[in-house]
Protein backbone atom coordinates (compact mmCIF):
# COMPACT_ATOMS: atom_id res chain seq x y z
CA UNK A 1 0.00 0.00 0.00
CA UNK A 2 3.16 2.37 0.18
CA UNK A 3 1.77 4.18 -3.31
CA UNK A 4 -1.50 4.72 -2.19
CA UNK A 5 -0.23 5.75 1.34
CA UNK A 6 2.20 8.26 -0.60
CA UNK A 7 -1.26 9.95 -2.51
CA UNK A 8 -3.29 9.93 0.73
CA UNK A 9 -0.74 12.04 2.45
CA UNK A 10 -0.72 14.23 -0.66
CA UNK A 11 -4.64 14.29 -0.10
CA UNK A 12 -4.80 14.78 3.50
CA UNK A 13 -2.78 18.22 3.29
CA UNK A 14 -4.79 18.99 -0.13
CA UNK A 15 -8.48 18.53 1.59
CA UNK A 16 -6.83 20.56 4.80
CA UNK A 17 -6.16 23.43 2.41
CA UNK A 18 -9.08 23.67 0.31
CA UNK A 19 -11.60 23.23 3.82
CA UNK A 20 -9.48 25.87 4.95
CA UNK A 21 -10.72 27.92 2.15
CA UNK A 22 -14.07 26.44 2.52
CA UNK A 23 -14.17 27.78 6.11
CA UNK A 24 -12.38 31.48 5.24
CA UNK A 25 -14.24 32.58 2.60
CA UNK A 26 -17.78 31.66 4.05
CA UNK A 27 -17.04 33.90 7.01
CA UNK A 28 -15.21 36.67 5.01
CA UNK A 29 -18.71 37.02 3.15
CA UNK A 30 -20.94 36.76 6.25
CA UNK A 31 -18.93 39.45 8.31
CA UNK A 32 -18.68 41.15 4.70
CA UNK A 33 -22.70 41.03 4.36
CA UNK A 34 -24.45 39.78 7.51
CA UNK A 35 -26.75 37.81 5.51
CA UNK A 36 -27.33 34.38 5.77
CA UNK A 37 -29.11 33.83 2.11
CA UNK A 38 -25.38 35.41 1.09
CA UNK A 39 -23.34 33.13 3.55
CA UNK A 40 -25.77 29.39 2.65
CA UNK A 41 -24.81 30.41 -1.28
CA UNK A 42 -21.18 30.09 -0.39
CA UNK A 43 -22.27 25.87 0.61
CA UNK A 44 -24.51 25.65 -2.14
CA UNK A 45 -21.57 27.09 -4.81
CA UNK A 46 -19.67 24.31 -3.30
CA UNK A 47 -21.74 21.55 -3.77
CA UNK A 48 -24.11 21.86 -6.48
CA UNK A 49 -21.69 22.66 -9.47
CA UNK A 50 -20.15 19.12 -8.28
CA UNK A 51 -22.86 17.23 -8.45
CA UNK A 52 -24.10 18.23 -11.28
CA UNK A 53 -20.81 17.57 -13.94
CA UNK A 54 -20.61 14.10 -11.55
CA UNK A 55 -22.13 11.73 -14.15
CA UNK A 56 -20.32 13.48 -17.18
CA UNK A 57 -16.78 13.50 -15.20
CA UNK A 58 -17.35 10.28 -14.33
CA UNK A 59 -17.62 9.19 -17.55
CA UNK A 60 -14.85 11.30 -18.74
CA UNK A 61 -12.85 9.87 -15.98
CA UNK A 62 -12.66 6.24 -16.82
CA UNK A 63 -11.33 7.41 -20.76
CA UNK A 64 -8.21 9.46 -19.23
CA UNK A 65 -5.70 9.09 -17.58
CA UNK A 66 -6.20 9.37 -13.87
CA UNK A 67 -3.12 10.31 -12.29
CA UNK A 68 -3.12 13.17 -15.08
CA UNK A 69 -6.58 14.17 -14.10
CA UNK A 70 -6.08 14.39 -10.54
CA UNK A 71 -3.18 16.57 -11.39
CA UNK A 72 -5.14 18.48 -13.50
CA UNK A 73 -7.75 19.27 -11.12
CA UNK A 74 -5.12 20.56 -8.38
CA UNK A 75 -3.59 22.87 -11.29
CA UNK A 76 -7.07 24.22 -11.81
CA UNK A 77 -7.99 24.59 -8.02
CA UNK A 78 -4.68 26.09 -7.75
CA UNK A 79 -5.45 28.72 -10.38
CA UNK A 80 -8.88 29.58 -9.18
CA UNK A 81 -6.77 30.60 -5.03
CA UNK A 82 -4.63 32.68 -6.89
CA UNK A 83 -6.98 34.41 -8.90
CA UNK A 84 -8.68 35.49 -5.42
CA UNK A 85 -5.59 36.05 -3.67
CA UNK A 86 -4.63 38.71 -7.11
CA UNK A 87 -8.04 40.19 -6.80
CA UNK A 88 -7.35 40.96 -3.09
CA UNK A 89 -3.62 42.85 -3.36
CA UNK A 90 -5.59 44.67 -6.17
CA UNK A 91 -8.54 45.35 -3.59
CA UNK A 92 -10.69 44.43 -6.36
CA UNK A 93 -12.19 41.06 -4.49
CA UNK A 94 -16.45 41.13 -5.05
CA UNK A 95 -18.71 38.69 -3.57
CA UNK A 96 -19.11 37.33 -6.70
CA UNK A 97 -15.58 36.77 -7.42
CA UNK A 98 -16.12 34.40 -4.75
CA UNK A 99 -18.90 32.46 -6.09
CA UNK A 100 -17.45 32.08 -9.36
CA UNK A 101 -13.86 30.81 -7.90
CA UNK A 102 -16.05 28.18 -5.61
CA UNK A 103 -17.81 26.97 -8.53
CA UNK A 104 -14.97 26.63 -11.06
CA UNK A 105 -12.88 24.81 -8.09
CA UNK A 106 -15.30 22.46 -7.26
CA UNK A 107 -15.89 21.81 -10.77
CA UNK A 108 -11.95 20.95 -10.78
CA UNK A 109 -12.38 19.44 -7.49
CA UNK A 110 -15.29 16.98 -8.54
CA UNK A 111 -12.80 15.75 -11.45
CA UNK A 112 -10.08 15.13 -8.82
CA UNK A 113 -12.11 13.03 -6.30
CA UNK A 114 -13.45 11.03 -8.74
CA UNK A 115 -10.53 10.24 -10.51
CA UNK A 116 -8.91 9.73 -6.92
CA UNK A 117 -11.35 6.79 -5.74
CA UNK A 118 -11.66 5.05 -8.56
CA UNK A 119 -7.40 5.11 -8.39
CA UNK A 120 -7.88 2.98 -5.00
CA UNK A 121 -8.81 -0.26 -6.07
CA UNK A 122 -5.77 0.25 -8.78
CA UNK A 123 -3.72 0.91 -5.79
CA UNK A 124 -4.58 -1.54 -2.97
CA UNK A 125 -5.35 -5.07 -2.92
CA UNK A 126 -8.41 -6.34 -2.83
CA UNK A 127 -8.73 -7.61 0.43
CA UNK A 128 -7.52 -3.82 1.90
CA UNK A 129 -10.27 -2.04 0.30
CA UNK A 130 -12.31 -1.79 3.10
CA UNK A 131 -9.49 -0.38 5.35
CA UNK A 132 -8.17 1.97 2.26
CA UNK A 133 -11.66 3.06 2.53
CA UNK A 134 -11.43 3.76 6.02
CA UNK A 135 -7.92 5.50 5.42
CA UNK A 136 -9.99 7.76 2.95
CA UNK A 137 -12.21 8.78 5.53
CA UNK A 138 -10.18 9.60 7.83
CA UNK A 139 -8.41 12.33 5.56
CA UNK A 140 -11.53 14.30 5.45
CA UNK A 141 -11.98 13.92 8.67
CA UNK A 142 -8.55 15.31 9.41
CA UNK A 143 -9.38 18.21 7.13
CA UNK A 144 -12.46 18.80 8.58
CA UNK A 145 -10.78 18.29 12.32
CA UNK A 146 -7.63 20.87 11.84
CA UNK A 147 -9.17 23.41 9.10
CA UNK A 148 -11.74 25.20 11.00
CA UNK A 149 -9.29 25.58 13.95
CA UNK A 150 -6.40 26.68 11.55
CA UNK A 151 -8.71 28.89 9.89
CA UNK A 152 -10.27 30.59 12.81
CA UNK A 153 -6.86 31.48 14.20
CA UNK A 154 -5.00 32.27 10.78
CA UNK A 155 -7.94 34.61 9.63
CA UNK A 156 -7.24 37.14 12.56
CA UNK A 157 -3.19 36.76 11.81
CA UNK A 158 -2.56 36.72 8.15
CA UNK A 159 -5.94 37.44 6.85
CA UNK A 160 -8.28 35.61 3.68
CA UNK A 161 -5.13 36.34 1.48
CA UNK A 162 -2.75 34.81 3.84
CA UNK A 163 -5.18 31.59 3.91
CA UNK A 164 -5.20 31.38 0.91
CA UNK A 165 -1.67 31.33 -0.17
CA UNK A 166 -1.54 28.77 2.18
CA UNK A 167 -4.03 26.90 0.32
CA UNK A 168 -2.40 26.85 -3.04
CA UNK A 169 0.81 25.69 -1.30
CA UNK A 170 -0.86 22.67 -0.32
CA UNK A 171 -2.18 21.92 -4.07
CA UNK A 172 1.70 21.85 -5.00
CA UNK A 173 2.56 19.56 -2.23
CA UNK A 174 -0.22 17.37 -3.35
CA UNK A 175 1.01 17.71 -7.36
CA UNK A 176 4.45 16.49 -5.90
CA UNK A 177 3.16 13.60 -4.41
CA UNK A 178 1.01 12.39 -7.10
CA UNK A 179 4.31 12.66 -9.69
CA UNK A 180 6.47 10.75 -7.31
CA UNK A 181 4.28 7.45 -8.04
CA UNK A 182 3.20 5.66 -10.77
CA UNK A 183 -0.44 4.21 -10.83
CA UNK A 184 -1.20 0.87 -12.87
CA UNK A 185 -3.22 1.46 -16.05
CA UNK A 186 -7.05 1.48 -15.67
CA UNK A 187 -8.48 -1.88 -17.13
CA UNK A 188 -10.45 -1.24 -20.96
CA UNK A 189 -13.96 -1.92 -20.61
CA UNK A 190 -16.49 -2.16 -23.21
CA UNK A 191 -18.60 1.36 -21.78
CA UNK A 192 -15.03 3.39 -22.75
CA UNK A 193 -15.36 2.36 -26.17
CA UNK A 194 -19.18 3.74 -26.39
CA UNK A 195 -20.36 7.70 -26.79
CA UNK A 196 -20.28 9.60 -24.22
CA UNK A 197 -24.02 10.60 -23.82
CA UNK A 198 -24.39 6.48 -23.72
CA UNK A 199 -21.59 6.05 -21.00
CA UNK A 200 -23.73 8.53 -18.85
CA UNK A 201 -26.70 7.36 -19.62
CA UNK A 202 -25.45 3.79 -19.01
CA UNK A 203 -24.22 4.91 -15.10
CA UNK A 204 -27.72 5.96 -14.73
CA UNK A 205 -29.46 2.65 -16.11
CA UNK A 206 -26.78 0.54 -13.88
CA UNK A 207 -28.41 2.00 -10.82
CA UNK A 208 -32.34 2.03 -11.64
CA UNK A 209 -31.89 -1.35 -12.62
CA UNK A 210 -30.41 -2.40 -8.91
CA UNK A 211 -33.80 -1.41 -6.98
CA UNK A 212 -31.61 -1.70 -3.74
CA UNK A 213 -28.71 0.46 -4.67
CA UNK A 214 -31.06 2.93 -6.00
CA UNK A 215 -32.99 2.82 -2.48
CA UNK A 216 -29.56 3.16 -0.67
CA UNK A 217 -28.97 6.61 -3.26
CA UNK A 218 -32.38 7.79 -2.40
CA UNK A 219 -31.75 7.20 1.52
CA UNK A 220 -28.26 9.25 1.54
CA UNK A 221 -29.92 11.68 -0.43
CA UNK A 222 -32.68 13.00 1.57
CA UNK A 223 -30.57 12.05 4.45
CA UNK A 224 -27.60 14.85 3.61
CA UNK A 225 -29.91 17.05 2.73
CA UNK A 226 -31.92 17.14 5.96
CA UNK A 227 -28.66 17.56 7.57
CA UNK A 228 -27.43 19.90 5.58
CA UNK A 229 -30.02 22.29 6.32
CA UNK A 230 -29.43 21.91 10.33
CA UNK A 231 -25.44 22.15 8.92
CA UNK A 232 -25.69 25.22 7.75
CA UNK A 233 -27.40 26.78 10.11
CA UNK A 234 -25.43 26.31 12.61
CA UNK A 235 -22.48 28.59 11.80
CA UNK A 236 -24.46 31.72 11.55
CA UNK A 237 -26.40 30.83 15.05
CA UNK A 238 -23.05 30.74 16.32
CA UNK A 239 -21.17 33.44 14.69
CA UNK A 240 -24.29 35.29 16.06
CA UNK A 241 -22.99 35.59 19.65
CA UNK A 242 -19.48 34.83 19.22
CA UNK A 243 -16.34 34.91 16.72
CA UNK A 244 -14.60 33.18 14.13
CA UNK A 245 -12.10 31.34 16.33
CA UNK A 246 -14.91 29.87 18.59
CA UNK A 247 -16.84 28.47 15.16
CA UNK A 248 -13.64 27.04 14.62
CA UNK A 249 -12.96 25.41 17.46
CA UNK A 250 -16.83 24.20 17.48
CA UNK A 251 -16.76 22.63 13.93
CA UNK A 252 -13.20 21.16 15.03
CA UNK A 253 -14.92 19.39 18.07
CA UNK A 254 -17.79 18.13 15.45
CA UNK A 255 -15.13 16.80 13.18
CA UNK A 256 -13.77 14.32 16.34
CA UNK A 257 -16.71 11.98 15.42
CA UNK A 258 -16.04 11.67 11.64
CA UNK A 259 -11.89 11.18 12.90
CA UNK A 260 -13.56 8.35 15.32
CA UNK A 261 -15.73 7.05 12.59
CA UNK A 262 -13.15 6.66 10.31
CA UNK A 263 -10.12 5.47 12.98
CA UNK A 264 -13.09 2.45 13.66
CA UNK A 265 -13.61 1.66 9.82
CA UNK A 266 -9.85 1.47 8.95
CA UNK A 267 -8.86 -1.38 11.87
CA UNK A 268 -12.32 -3.19 11.83
CA UNK A 269 -12.12 -3.02 7.55
CA UNK A 270 -16.63 -3.18 6.87
CA UNK A 271 -18.97 -5.81 8.78
CA UNK A 272 -19.15 -8.83 7.29
CA UNK A 273 -22.70 -8.82 7.31
CA UNK A 274 -26.16 -6.63 7.58
CA UNK A 275 -24.29 -3.99 6.13
CA UNK A 276 -27.79 -2.30 5.30
CA UNK A 277 -28.45 -2.09 9.33
CA UNK A 278 -25.07 -1.12 9.99
CA UNK A 279 -26.01 2.27 7.58
CA UNK A 280 -29.25 2.32 9.53
CA UNK A 281 -27.81 2.15 12.76
CA UNK A 282 -25.36 4.85 12.55
CA UNK A 283 -27.95 7.15 10.80
CA UNK A 284 -30.15 7.04 13.27
CA UNK A 285 -27.64 7.94 15.76
CA UNK A 286 -26.89 10.80 13.32
CA UNK A 287 -30.69 12.03 13.56
CA UNK A 288 -30.48 11.44 17.11
CA UNK A 289 -27.38 13.76 17.66
CA UNK A 290 -29.07 16.25 15.59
Amino acid sequence: MRKFIIVWLGQIISFTGSDLTSFAVAIWVYQKTGSVTQFSLISLFILLPGIIVAPVAGALVDRWNRRVCMILSDCGAMSCSIAIVSLITLGRLEIWHIYLAVTLSSVFNTFGNLAYTANISLLVPKQYLGRASGMVQIADAVAQLVSPLLAGVLLAGVGLRGIIILDGITFIVSIIALLSVRFQSAPITETVNTPLLQQVVYGWNYIVRRKGLLALLIFFATSNFVVGIAEILVKPLVLSFTNAAALGTLLSLASSGLMLGSILMSVWGEPKQNRILGILGFEAILGFGT
